[in-house]
């Protein structure tokens, strides 16, 4: 029996949305005011979702005390009020939008959690804007 499990969790961060290789009135045309180049910041809403069967001997798909460590470790203590542009490795080169973000944190959890299981990562910019990453 397939099953979701969830936990949400929050952080906030500062980026800027631009790139390198553009002039700041191409990054301004495109990116819009989240090109500032003082940077800008979010209070970002995750909800990360273990798809699986239920394990019969615990009735758990997972513990979610684990889960709930892997999120503190590989999210919020690695990007928790953070300049992503300058502060996290994996945004040196490449543009932190939510989508790109929502792929880094699928990647640093799918390496903790058993790949028996599905990941799926859930990311809110704002309370209306968000993306969806499952790995594919």
């Amino acid at each position: 029996m397939r099953i979701k499990a969830c936990r949400k969790a929050h952080f906030n961060a500062a980026h800027r949305l631009y790139r390198k290789d553009w002039s700041d009135e191409k990054n301004l045309q495109i990116f819009g005011k989240c090109s500032n180049p003082k940077y800008h910041g979010h209070n970002y809403d995750l909800i990360v979702s273990v798809i699986g069967d239920i394990d019969p001997e615990t009735g758990y798909l997972m513990d979610l005390k684990i889960l709930k460590e892997y999120i503190k470790t590989e999210v919020e203590d690695y990007l928790d009020h953070k300049n992503l542009n300058e502060e996290v490795e994996e945004f040196m080169d490449l543009n932190p939008t939510v989508e790109n973000i929502a792929v880094v944190i699928w990647k640093k959890l799918r390496n903790k959690i058993n790949m028996d299981y599905d990941l799926e990562v859930t990311l809110y910019e704002t309370p209306r804007n968000f993306v969806i990453y499952k790995g594919e």
